[in-house]
């Protein structure tokens, strides 16, 4: 499936804006089954610089400088991306001997997973965590078949709920209210798996949405995604959406990847005036046919 998709950011500020330093993570990454085609980054003002640059995780980020006086900013990505879907999964390996093969593997491979077991500064271990995960992690279960009944048990015990939750709720409060957006479920799944040992990273990007039966499909309306992806020692990593119950498969666009939000936010920065503002995004995914 090919798709364009245009991201549209805008800040408007009460007071103007003298200065503004900015990142920016919205170049889609590039391998198997999420092939980046193009992408071109449009900004009003104009930058006085831009630079761009790979962060740790292999997310690319564009750094970038306004000076000119202004109370409205404009950032537009426009990406073209192939995907497709990746070849059924064999049969995986024990979850437990997965969790303990990793903590002994020192390829490059297994190195970079296993920082994936830590905390981050959004996402803590906690024994709750790994005493809601192990219902799903029991012992000798296959990693894959745990993973998707973890995730479909927090997709049933939580709720979807955009009124209850901010960037700035801790996954703990997600936790025990069981309501909050796609971020807060894969931050809680992450959380879980952890909790017990098992090497889990924060995923985000875009999902296909379906208008209703005989309605057109709306521009601008799609939004934002996020899931998970877990590291099983023979089959690497395994992408799940606890907040659509699903394996993400041709209709997920991956953005980035790294140990929670806070590594990945789409647009961040340091102003200079600007008092309060107010933010709006526009994502659009169009299908292209081929």
């Amino acid at each position: 499936m090919v798709y364009k998709i245009t991201h549209r950011t805008t800040y408007k500020y009460v007071y103007p804006v003298s200065v503004g330093n900015h990142v920016a993570c919205l170049k889609p990454r590039s391998f198997p089954h999420n092939r980046l085609i193009e992408n071109s980054l449009v900004i009003h003002p104009t930058p006085v610089t831009l630079t761009e640059r790979v962060d740790y995780f292999g997310n690319i980020l564009c750094f970038f400088t306004v000076q000119e006086l202004h109370k409205e900013l404009i950032v537009q990505a426009e990406s073209e991306v192939i995907t497709d879907i990746a070849a059924a999964e064999r049969e995986s390996l024990p979850w437990e001997d997965s969790a303990v093969a990793l903590a002994q593997d020192h390829t490059l491979e297994g190195l970079d997973a296993y920082q994936f077991q830590f905390e981050s500064p959004r996402i803590r271990i906690r024994p709750e965590f790994a005493a809601y995960a192990l219902q799903s992690f029991t012992p000798r279960r296959p990693m894959r078949e745990a993973l998707l009944d973890l995730t479909s048990r927090i997709h049933r015990d939580f709720r979807f709920d955009s009124k209850v939750t901010t960037v700035r709720t801790t996954t703990e409060e997600v936790f025990k209210k069981r309501r909050g957006v796609c971020q807060d479920f894969a931050h809680v799944q992450i959380a879980c798996l952890r909790s017990i040992n098992v090497a889990a990273r924060y995923v985000s990007g875009y999902l296909r949405t379906y208008p209703p039966p005989g309605k057109a499909r709306l521009i601008g309306a799609d939004a934002s995604h996020a899931w998970v992806s877990a590291y099983c020692k023979d089959l690497g990593w395994l992408d799940m959406d606890p907040t659509n119950n699903v394996a993400p498969s041709d209709g997920h666009v991956t953005l980035a990847w790294g140990r929670d939000y806070s590594d990945v936010s789409p647009l961040r920065g340091l102003i200079l005036g600007g008092g309060s503002h107010t933010l709006n995004v526009e994502v659009d995914m169009e299908p292209i046919e081929t």
